[in-house]
């Protein structure tokens, strides 16, 4: 064995050697157009060519669109240099690579059209000079063609090809170099785990450049890359008869391989070499022991159950407009999806370029790629189809052997034909089977999109044919109830299901970012808010609103993310996303902006409570109680980790915010199985000795491990009535000014239906209030918390579950014409349009004093105790010295708010189509 083994290791030495006197880095200076100087790799964006942009900020299309361009080129750009082809390299066959290119590329040599073409938008341009170049200059010259080549896009919004997240860049990325061919070339090699057999099936394909009939021996070497410890090689005798041989070989890992996962990510190398009358040839391909499959409707990787805690990758990268092709470019993304709990991305409608495989593959990160296709129109452009099945191929060939490489989609939210979508899969399926295949991620198309298609082998949905299954359809709707989930839309499933793109809260712009963009692209949507805000005077509040809607945000992500956990027949989520969208009208989406910073409304730490490998759940069945209640809680695990957990220990307790204990336990767990969820027994306090109004805080952690978690509940004393004092409350608004008129204090709340406002919600803008503009388009309140007028409401500067009962079935009053007013409880309004919103206001009103809330208390006291405790809060405060308003408005300005007939507006979750 180690006569072959240094026989294996001397041609690995001398391939190395003569590679590196066989490639010439063409990367550098090139001429644009014959005359402009730019850098390759580099973009016409990068040098500052084409169309200068002339826009300034505006509240309009295209502004709010996405990021502007700063320079904008389209169409065909010749790029040329000179290379100097060393002796060593000439009269061989050369191949010569570009690693991305948009979108379509020709290579001409000494002013020769090689006549070939290159199309591809997931993998390397390559072409090929078979009669090599003789020693000396000769002139390169590629032309990039970045105009639309096929109809792969709705609304151009494919993230392969557009200018909503990367830009339509003209350039060349990565890589750039001319190799010269040996007579015989390791054309590719493939890995196939076979994880039971504990072997790999090794599929080599052997081509010749030169002549005549060539002989030799094939040598497999595999070692483990952390450990460079190496098994034993194995000798194969071949024949090239032809132009090409295919040799297909068992190779056997040993019994004591490790798997690869996202808890043990293991990479091996596989070392392949031919050596034979005198031509030597090598090829090194890295993999992972891994398979990926599913059982019972569950995913399966190497045979454990797995949960897929994942958010797309759109391909946001500001500074560039276009993806990375080194690994350093692709360290932060990852890193901070996993510092985030994450243990999987989607790539939208496009395939990274290799550096990002490589970097998965190391953090051990599970990767769903998609076809370069976000269309309407599948089947109808025979073209379209050819072209799309094409990028398949390269997809496997170039990135195939890579074990994060587990999910391909053919596109997102494809329509049409779906005959040609499955056709499409069963090809993909016969044709590799290292990964799972979907038709579709999600559709809109009737009939389809709410169960698995006939060929899927992986299922992403927003919604069954039997309910929804993320939050966008549920949390406006139903009154707050934390012991639900999705599984009576799920049911019994026949493959692994994923939700597909949760949460899509809308954070409102943070307008110090804009100082963060520094590269190709303008943030002109930023600036337009940003001037927006300062000529309406609300400048000041531009760090609330971004404060108060993302802490909103990030406590509506963490119910999303522990329903789907909660779901017994779940196999993961796709959050859309952990990082802002600034395309598509400004998605700004995220808890970490454009450039995976976080925002700050949530640490990472405390995000990993609800996403990670073991997650513990509570299930109760409101946010919101009174003393004379029992709290009563069942808690669970989700444990999708490495094992399962045996000798646990739960340990809980249930404080105020002054740290006052309520209630305390802790019970053994028993053995935790790994798989799924585990019932842990329940947590019932009585509150009756609770002192409030208060939040309570529930916090669980299973001893001796990194495993917790925590909920708010909000408690307060059942008021039999209330006690006015001398205030005067009425839904009325004629009372409202005779009691004004006479100088009282009066509490307005008029019922929803007589109020002139926006609908009341509580859900935030659901992605963007540009890219649909019918909905509601609030963001949540704002509010001080140590207001006297909030003293007996406990609530943050923003909503949070308490607020539900009074933001739904109410109205949002716009006091644009009420600048003097100060709103005890304000309503962020969407950036588009950016109204001085308000739900409570005071004011000296028709020789009275007026306290005004949209909110509809006195129709929902009986049903609703938040609104009662809300009433409690006002009418003490009101009571008080403190109830003093400084501004003015008439009752002409009150009754301005009034509707003479029923002014109701309901809108459901698709309401924003």
């Amino acid at each position: 064995m180690y006569k072959y083994l240094f026989s294996l290791i001397l041609v690995a030495v001398m391939a190395s050697a003569a590679a590196a006197q066989d490639c010439l880095d063409i990367s550098g200076e090139w001429l644009c157009g014959g005359t402009t100087p730019v850098r390759l790799p580099g973009t016409t964006d990068d040098a500052r060519l084409g169309e200068p942009n002339r826009l300034g900020p505006a509240m309009a299309k295209p502004q709010l669109t996405h990021l502007t361009r700063r320079h904008c080129f389209m169409g065909e750009a010749r790029y040329l240099r000179r290379v100097d082809i060393p002796k060593a390299m000439a009269g061989r066959p050369l191949r010569v690579t570009f690693e991305r290119v948009l979108w379509h590329s020709r290579l001409f040599v000494d002013g020769r059209d090689m006549g070939q073409s290159q199309e591809s938008l997931v993998s390397p341009h390559v072409y090929t000079i078979p009669r090599g170049l003789a020693e000396g200059a000769h002139e390169i010259e590629l032309r990039v063609d970045n105009s639309k080549q096929y109809d792969i896009s709705y609304n151009e919004m494919c993230h392969a090809y557009t200018d909503e997240t990367q830009i339509k860049w003209n350039g060349v990325l990565g890589r750039m170099e001319i190799t010269a061919l040996a007579d015989v070339e390791i054309a590719s090699l493939d890995v196939y785990p076979d994880v039971a057999g504990r072997r790999i099936s090794v599929a080599a394909r052997l081509s010749k450049h030169g002549g005549g009939r060539a002989k030799g021996v094939l040598t497999l070497g595999v070692r483990q890359l952390s450990t460079g410890c190496r098994l034993p090689v194995k000798s194969l005798r071949v024949a090239l008869p032809d132009s090409a041989t295919d040799v297909t070989a068992w190779y056997d890992m040993g019994d004591d391989v490790r798997l690869w996962s996202e808890f043990d990510p293991t990479l091996y190398e596989l070392t392949a070499e031919y050596d034979g009358g005198g031509i030597h040839a090598g090829r090194n391909v890295t993999f992972g022991m891994r398979e990926i499959g599913s059982e019972g409707g569950r995913l399966l990787v190497n045979g454990r159950r797995t949960f897929l805690r994942g958010t797309l990758e759109c391909c946001v990268f500001p500074l560039t407009g276009t993806p990375p092709t080194t690994e350093d470019g692709w360290l932060k993304v990852f890193a901070t999806a996993r510092d985030w709990g994450l243990n999987h991305l989607r790539f939208h409608s496009y395939c990274p370029p290799e550096a990002a495989f490589r970097v998965a593959d190391r953090m051990g990160f599970y990767l769903q790629v998609e076809l370069p296709c976000w269309s309407l129109n599948i089947g109808r452009d025979k073209a379209v189809e050819l072209f799309l099945r094409r990028e398949f191929d390269n997809i496997v060939a170039n990135y195939g052997n890579h074990p994060s490489l587990c999910l391909v989609s053919c596109g997102n939210e494809l329509q049409s034909d779906f005959t040609v979508l499955n056709s499409m899969v069963r090809d993909m399926k016969q044709k590799d089977p290292r990964h799972l295949y979907s038709t579709t991620t999600y559709t809109f198309e009737r009939g389809h999109g709410g169960h698995p298609e006939p060929e899927d082998q992986f299922f992403v949905t927003q919604r069954t044919d039997s309910g929804w299954v993320r939050g966008q359809g549920v949390f406006d709707a139903e009154r707050p109830s934390f012991e639900k989930d999705y599984a009576a839309s799920v049911g019994t499933p026949s493959v692994p299901l994923i939700s597909h793109e949760i949460g899509q809260y809308a954070v409102y712009p943070n307008v110090r970012e804009i100082e963060k963009y520094t590269g190709v692209l303008d943030p002109l949507n930023f600036k337009a808010v940003r001037d927006d805000l300062r000529d309406k005077g609300l400048l000041k509040l531009a760090d609330d609103f971004f404060d108060a809607s993302g802490r909103f945000a990030a406590i509506l992500y963490k119910e999303e993310v522990e329903r789907a956990l909660k779901t017994p027949g779940f196999s993961g989520f796709q959050l859309l996303g952990l990082q802002d969208f600034p395309g598509q009208s400004t998605a700004l989406v995220g808890l970490v902006d454009a450039f995976w910073d976080n925002k700050g409304f949530m640490s990472p730490a405390d995000f990993r409570c609800f996403c990670a490998p073991v997650v513990p759940l509570a299930r109760y069945g409101k946010a919101v109680y009174t003393t004379d209640e029992t709290f009563d809680a069942a808690v669970e695990v989700a444990n999708y980790g490495r094992e399962a957990i045996a000798g646990g220990r739960l340990v809980w307790t249930l404080a105020d915010d002054l740290g006052r204990t309520v209630g305390s336990g802790a019970t053994d767990c028993g053995t935790i199985a790994q798989g799924g969820l585990t019932a842990l027994g329940r947590v019932k306090v009585d509150l009756g000795g609770v002192a409030g109004p208060c939040r309570l805080t529930l916090r669980v952690a299973l001893d001796g491990t990194p495993w917790r978690n925590s909920w708010h509940i909000w408690v307060y004393p059942p008021t039999a009535g209330l006690d006015c004092g001398d205030v005067v409350l009425t839904a009325d608004c004629d009372e409202a000014a005779r009691a004004l008129a006479k100088g009282r204090k009066v509490l307005f709340s008029p019922a929803e239906k007589h109020l002139k406002g926006l609908e009341g919600k509580f859900v935030p803008v659901f992605w963007s209030p540009v890219h649909f503009p019918k909905q509601a388009g609030t963001m949540g309140v704002l509010c001080n918390p140590s207001h006297p007028a909030l003293a007996s409401f406990p609530t943050e500067s923003h909503s949070d579950w308490q607020w539900w009962g009074l933001m739904k079935n109410s109205k949002v009053l716009v006091t644009d014409s009420l600048r003097n007013v100060v709103p005890i409880v304000s309503v962020i309004d969407n950036f588009a349009n950016n109204r001085r919103l308000a739900a409570a206001i005071e004011a000296r009103c028709g020789g009275g004093r007026l306290l005004f809330t949209s909110m509809n208390l006195i129709e929902k006291m009986n049903s609703c105790p938040e609104a009662r405790q809300m009433a409690v809060s006002l009418l003490r405060y009101m009571n008080s010295d403190d109830f003093a308003p400084a501004a003015e408005m008439t009752v002409g300005e009150l009754r301005s708010f009034i509707s003479a007939t029923d002014n109701s507006i309901k809108t459901g979750a698709e309401s924003i189509y």
